[in-house]
């Protein structure tokens, strides 16, 4: 008798329209394939209890407890169109709109602005001062020896987040320069300074290899060295002189690509002879403590300096081509953070610790001053 008054009251109904449109107990049909279609949708369990128990009561008792359940979670899922998304009628914003409101505001956000630019200062400052206190720990063990190699690298890293730090303190007024040049003259001219200050380590390590194994002159790769940076930052200033003449597009996309392929270089040159002094070290016949801490030096450095040139590589090379991506406005302030963490800070404090041990205070054939 039961089932005989539902199916009467449900062939019966009409809806609001009066256009005979079938509805049930729960709702008219379109109501109920509506509701199929969201992103909750008919729950599994329920699929189950339906096929264990097929009696119409617990059918019907199943459809409204899955239409109280999902008009629960669609109402905390619209609860605001600032957080989540917005209901309107039947239709609804989903999460992947939201976010990308999120990050839209937070972009536009002075305060996000601020907050991040002052944290990348504030980061930046503390690497430089780390490089700093390395560079006077290594002049106070071994005064004597002038300007090293490890001393050069440190003092290089103090410069390069000096000048970041100084940058970003200052953000709103570099991000406003006129003419753009000069904000990007601030922006690239840290950057290029940090490929060469990287590359001096592969500089280093192609230096080792090549006395041990004797094939080629360490002088001349040197010489190789100090050629290419000085090509590299004529080029760079060509570029930047152009711009100041002409404000191109065109020609500070081909400035992005340059750097994501001197980028893409220092990436592969890491890998080359990080990995051939790696192997050499591993191939050698003395087993001792010092060898396994070369070993996990070298190892850690040019893992940590091939990823961070590979992300600068990917992050640089995109900005080229989408605007979106671009790291030289104020606007993209989530953007910088993860970038410039991932790409300069981060790298730059682990090979810092890494490379925290001091010379020895003898004379050692792998330690010598620059010529």
């Amino acid at each position: 008798m039961t089932r005989d008054v539902i199916r009467g009251s449900r062939e019966s109904n009409t809806d609001s329209l009066g256009k005979g449109r079938e509805i049930g107990p729960l709702g008219s049909v379109g109501e109920r394939q509506e509701r199929k279609r969201g992103p909750v949708g008919c729950f599994p369990v329920l699929f189950v209890a339906r096929a264990i128990f097929p009696s119409y009561k617990l059918y019907v008792c199943a459809g409204i407890f899955e239409h109280l359940v999902f008009h629960q979670v669609s109402l905390f899922l619209s609860l605001d169109t600032h957080k989540i998304g917005q209901r309107e009628g039947t239709e609804m914003m989903w999460p992947a709109a939201s976010v990308q409101n999120w990050w839209d505001e937070m972009n536009d956000s002075a305060k996000w602005q601020d907050g991040v630019f002052y944290f990348l200062c504030a980061a930046y400052s503390l690497v430089s001062a780390v490089a700093l206190i390395q560079v006077v720990r290594i002049q106070l063990r071994v005064p004597e020896y002038g300007w090293t190699t490890q001393k050069v690298f440190h003092f290089m890293n103090f410069v390069v987040n000096g000048v970041r730090a100084v940058v970003f303190g200052f953000h709103k007024n570099v991000f406003l320069f006129r003419p753009r040049v000069f904000t990007l003259v601030l922006l690239d001219l840290p950057g290029i300074l940090f490929f060469s200050t990287y590359t001096l380590l592969v500089l280093f390590w192609a230096e080792i290899y090549y006395q041990v194994s004797k094939s080629l002159p360490s002088d001349k790769l040197r010489i190789v060295y100090i050629i290419v940076n000085c090509g590299i930052y004529v080029i760079q200033v060509c570029i930047w002189i152009y711009l100041w003449i002409h404000d191109n597009r065109i020609v500070e996309s081909i400035g992005s690509i340059f750097v994501a392929v001197l980028s893409f270089i220092a990436a592969v040159g890491f890998i080359l002879y990080g990995g051939r002094l790696f192997c050499m070290l591993r191939r050698f016949p003395i087993e001792s403590k010092g060898r396994q801490k070369k070993l996990h030096e070298v190892g850690s450095v040019a893992a940590i300096c091939f990823t961070c040139f590979l992300v600068r590589c990917c992050v640089v090379g995109s900005s080229a081509f989408d605007t979106d991506m671009s790291l030289d406005v104020l606007n993209h302030p989530i953007l910088d953070l993860i970038y410039y963490t991932l790409a300069e800070i981060l790298p730059a404090a682990l090979v810092l610790y890494v490379l925290r041990k001091l010379p020895p205070r003898r004379v050692s054939g792998q330690y010598h001053p620059i010529r």
